[in-house]
């Protein structure tokens, strides 16, 4: 055969070979193939002898070896033999080659960013502090736990900042609760549950929460600083729910340590402080009995940061236990008030026996305390030793070694003993679950009080149905997970039950708010830990897990074999409103699903969130204050969602209203032109608005309680009072329908059949007004005229509803129409020679003082004012900057005030990146408001109003009044 049949690299490129023998190379003849598809080449190649290689001693050396050179196939089987395709392995399998143990994944391509690594280290998820194992106690939890089963010796009230922020910020976040075994001065053990939570003003939607499950309140307030806005907000509400209060006069050693005051003028100090609260009470309801007074035993006084505090009563058994036995309660009863005490003849007296005379309150308590003060601080170790051996106190010698502040610690704790005298406080003024369950089921319970149910929640039945108010949900300390806080009402929760969550859109009418779970734990909460228990009876606070899925704010829980008609607890009615928005959205768009989860998380964790999507897309998020946004965006960024997130300028929730009667009738015809509805508005007298949202009027009442409360308070006629159509938007909205038509003008029948239409175009209206899609307030809708087919087919929603929208719209913007904004109720305290500066920075943020006055007994000044929400962020910053951090601020949610300026007003020129004044700030704000919401700048009447009234008002010669 020719070299040139052979190119450069020795591969064979001539003809066809005829036979074998032409072949340089013996091939062994393989076995004949069977019929089908081979896995060989259908001709084996040929190889040139290289240069430099023998081919004689290459086949000697096979033949000496006995081997034969064979076609094989890719998988290892000779060329000719046929091998199915199932069989055919090309390489081993993952399991094969890491193990039976390890899990492989295989994917076509690489779709893992490089940013991320190819094996992610393993993240530890704690946003809480908790403890490692159960710490060690008193008293047995089984002895605790055996309590449960006992609602007459439980305490429901208010160690426990366990959230991050709550550390880092060094103020309360969440609520938080434990309950524990205390014993009190006889020796007699009750179960507690405290719950305790934020003072902050911006936070006071935990306390609303958790006032809902309580049967009691301990109200702390500071002796030096008294009773602040956030304190009175908290007494209030805590009437409202009617709750039963004890006081604790806290930081009492403030009076000796910082203010120096003499134990007579400290006296008057902590008496005008208990008067604060007093009169609070005494403004809401002026009845007697909530009145709090130490010689009643509901106020106690503590210092917390020394760990002591005492009742007038264990004071009283201190002297018992030193001087010999007397009438402890007598002597309690003559240590408080004008009261004095005569050394010479040593007897109480209610006048003073001489100029020098002391009240009883000073010589027997505060004398003591500050001569025990003033010798730990003062005298030195020998001198200090003989003080505590004539008080019976005996210290470590170690102890004497300490720094002054924990030595004093240590000492008042040993003289003071265990806190017992607020254990009595507590069981003796807070009733038990047992005796409150009737007065809690009538402030939150919406079924009839008649039904077996509700029998069963008010005798706080263990055997009962089982029942349970959730009102708070606690997320784990990952983060990934909610457990259902909640009291149970009636019957007995267990592990493992099947059971029905109710949430607050259910009723009879509207089932789909309702689910079924299973009860996967039941625990005590006790704030760093828990405890996993079998069951909880009636009266017993609780976590439960596993069914947290479809509660969002609060719910109620029933057994899921309950076969009666089921009602809800009630919606909680928070002291404060939610008015400050922000806008947000992932900074890395594919991430929106992860920010829309971390949404609803941060939704189930803070009571008074709201979050929304605008109709521009936006997802807004509201909330109470600057304070709270910074918290809730935290927790979206780093709790909930792992991600970061933009964040818009903060603007506020604003609402629209008018300030007169419409201009004239106005009337919508259905797109079919058959139907005609006519209405007027009016502004709502002042005052109601608040009592509709506060709950003190309602649909639910009759016809009659609703008409005698209206002719009562506000005048209104009985006809009218009596034809409420509907309080919107919602069942509690601030703006109320009314049925104005005479039976002799209007077919009353044909009327109540589209009642129900007429009523969800108002409810439309409302919640989204005509001046820049924002709530309705305080306006009076009247119906004055409707013309209704005959036909219900001609009647239907469809027609009604879009109709009685656009009546709504087209009067109200008749009306002179006016936009509200929120405002800020502000308290400052702050030493009288920064009051000035308190003046200035409000004065520049549209704010305006009511009221300086210096607080009594300390060199403070209270400043209260107000100031528009939308001039208020960054205030706080502002006034402690101009203040050098003396002056302390306090703002929430007061009223709505009228915005000055017409915002319907076209002629107002506003000039792009110039701030508004004076009377254009209405109309700028609606503009801006309506931009962001992607609406056009337009609002005109006509689009609302029919053709002919259009044309009748411009020849009137009134064409301003379509805008």
């Amino acid at each position: 055969m020719s070299t040139e049949d052979y190119d450069e690299f020795g591969n064979y490129i001539g003809g066809d070979l005829e036979s074998e023998d032409d072949s340089d190379i013996d091939i062994a003849p393989s076995a004949p193939s069977a019929p089908g598809p081979s896995t060989a080449p259908a001709q084996a190649p040929s190889y040139a002898p290289l240069e430099g290689f023998d081919e004689d001693e290459e086949m000697e050396e096979e033949e000496e070896t006995g081997m034969e050179m064979t076609l094989h196939g890719v998988d290892g089987t000779a060329g000719n033999q046929v091998v199915l395709h199932e069989d055919k392995r090309y390489y081993s399998s993952a399991q094969e080659v890491y193990g039976e143990d390890v899990e492989t994944m295989v994917q076509e391509e690489d779709l893992q960013p490089l940013t991320e690594p190819i094996i992610a280290p393993v993240k530890v998820r704690r946003f809480a502090v908790e403890e490692k194992g159960l710490p060690t106690t008193r008293f047995d939890r089984s002895f605790m736990i055996d309590l449960m089963s006992y609602p007459s010796m439980i305490r429901n009230t208010r160690y426990t900042d366990t959230h991050v922020l709550s550390r880092s910020r060094g103020i309360s976040v969440k609520s938080g609760p434990m309950s524990l075994v205390l014993p009190n001065s006889k020796g007699k053990s009750s179960l507690v549950n405290i719950i305790d939570t934020p003072g902050h003003v911006n936070f006071a939607d935990e306390v609303g929460s958790i006032a809902r499950l309580v049967d009691g309140v301990v109200v702390v307030v500071d002796v030096v600083e008294g009773v602040m806005h956030g304190t009175e907000a908290l007494i209030r509400h805590a009437m409202q729910e009617k709750l039963k209060m004890v006081l604790v006069v806290n930081k009492m050693d403030r009076l000796i340590l910082e203010l120096r005051l003499p134990p007579s003028e400290a006296f008057f100090k902590i008496k005008h402080t208990i008067e604060e609260v007093n009169s609070v009470i005494a403004s809401i309801d002026p009845d007697d009995s909530y009145r709090l007074s130490p010689e009643r035993g509901n106020v106690a006084f503590a210092s917390t940061q020394m760990g002591w505090c005492f009742t007038l009563r264990t004071f009283a058994s201190m002297y018992a236990d030193t001087f010999g036995t007397f009438d402890v309660d007598e002597f309690a009863q003559r240590l408080w008030g004008n009261i004095y005490f005569d050394q010479e003849r040593r007897k109480f007296t209610r006048k003073p026996a001489d100029p020098e005379s002391k009240r009883s309150f000073t010589h027997f308590i505060l004398e003591p305390l500050y001569k025990l003060y003033t010798q730990v601080l003062s005298e030195d170790s020998d001198t200090l030793r003989e003080t505590l051996a004539d008080l019976r106190i005996t210290l470590k010698a170690s102890a004497y070694k300490m720094d002054v502040r924990p030595l004093l610690k240590v000492v008042l704790e040993a003289f003071f003993g265990p806190s017992v005298g607020l254990v009595d406080m507590i069981t003796e003024f807070i009733p038990s679950p047992v005796d409150n369950a009737e007065e809690k089921i009538r402030q939150s319970y919406t079924g009839p009080l008649t039904s077996d149910l509700a029998d069963s929640m008010i005798k706080c039945d263990s055997e009962g149905p089982t029942i349970v108010h959730v009102t708070k949900l606690y997320h784990t300390s990952d983060a990934q997970e909610f457990r259902a806080f909640g009291r149970v009402m009636s019957g007995t929760v267990r592990r493992g039950q099947a059971v029905k969550v109710l949430g607050e859109g259910y009723s009879l009418e509207d089932e789909e708010d309702m689910v079924s779970a299973t009860v996967d734990a039941v625990l005590i909460d006790e704030s760093r830990y828990n405890v996993d228990i079998e069951r909880a009876g009636a009266g017993n606070l609780v976590l439960l897990s596993g069914v947290d899925a479809s509660i969002s704010k609060t719910a109620t829980i029933v057994a899921k074999d309950i076969e009666d008609d089921l009602y809800i607890f009630r919606p909680i009615k928070h002291m404060t409103t939610s008015v400050l928005k922000v806008a947000v959205e992932p900074i890395v768009p594919s991430e929106l699903p992860k920010m829309l989860d971390g949404l609803r998380k941060v939704n189930k964790s803070y009571p008074l969130l709201t979050t929304k999507v605008e109709e521009s897309g936006e997802h807004i998020i509201l909330g109470t204050g600057e304070l709270y946004m910074d918290c809730v965006l935290h927790d979206l960024r780093r709790l909930f969602s792992e991600i970061e997130i933009k964040v818009s300028d903060p603007v506020t929730k604003f609402c629209e209203t008018v300030v007169e009667t419409s201009a004239l009738k106005c009337y919508a015809e259905t797109p079919n032109k058959k139907n005609k509805v006519t209405m007027i508005s009016e502004p709502l007298e002042s005052g109601i608005a608040n009592d509709i949202e506060g709950g003190r009027v309602t649909m639910r009442m009759t016809n009659k309680e609703r008409g005698k409360f209206f002719e009562e308070k506000y005048g209104w006629d009985l006809l009218a009072s009596r034809n409420i159509w509907a309080f919107g938007p919602d069942d509690n909205g601030p703006n109320a329908l009314i049925n104005d038509t005479l039976p002799s003008e209007v077919d009353t029948r044909l009327l109540g059949s589209v009642k129900e239409s007429v009523k969800q175009g108002f409810q439309w209206a409302t919640r989204e007004g005509p001046l820049c899609d924002e709530p309705i307030r305080g306006v009076k809708f009247r119906i004055l005229d409707a013309q209704l087919a005959q036909e219900p087919i001609y009647r239907g929603g469809g027609q009604i509803i879009p109709t009685s929208r656009r009546v709504c719209y087209s009067s109200f913007l008749l009306a002179t129409p006016r936009l509200l904004e929120p405002v800020y109720y502000v308290e400052v305290q702050a030493p009288a020679d920064c009051v000035a500066a308190v003046y200035t920075v409000l004065s520049r943020r549209r704010g305006h003082v009511t009221r300086d006055t210096p607080k009594p007994g300390s060199p403070l000044y209270t400043v209260k004012a107000f100031i528009p929400v939308l001039d208020a962020n960054g205030f706080e910053t502002d006034l402690r900057t101009a203040t050098m951090g003396q002056a302390f601020p306090q703002m929430t949610f007061d009223h709505w005030s009228v915005v000055p300026g017409d915002p319907t007003d076209t002629s107002i020129q506003l000039r792009p990146l110039e701030p508004a004044t004076g009377q254009s700030l209405a109309r700028d704000l609606v503009l801006k408001t309506r931009r962001r919401k992607g609406l056009s700048d337009s609002i005109a009447v006509s689009k609302y109003l029919e053709d002919e009234t259009i044309i009748a008002i411009s020849a009137s010669g009134n064409a301003d009044l379509l805008g």
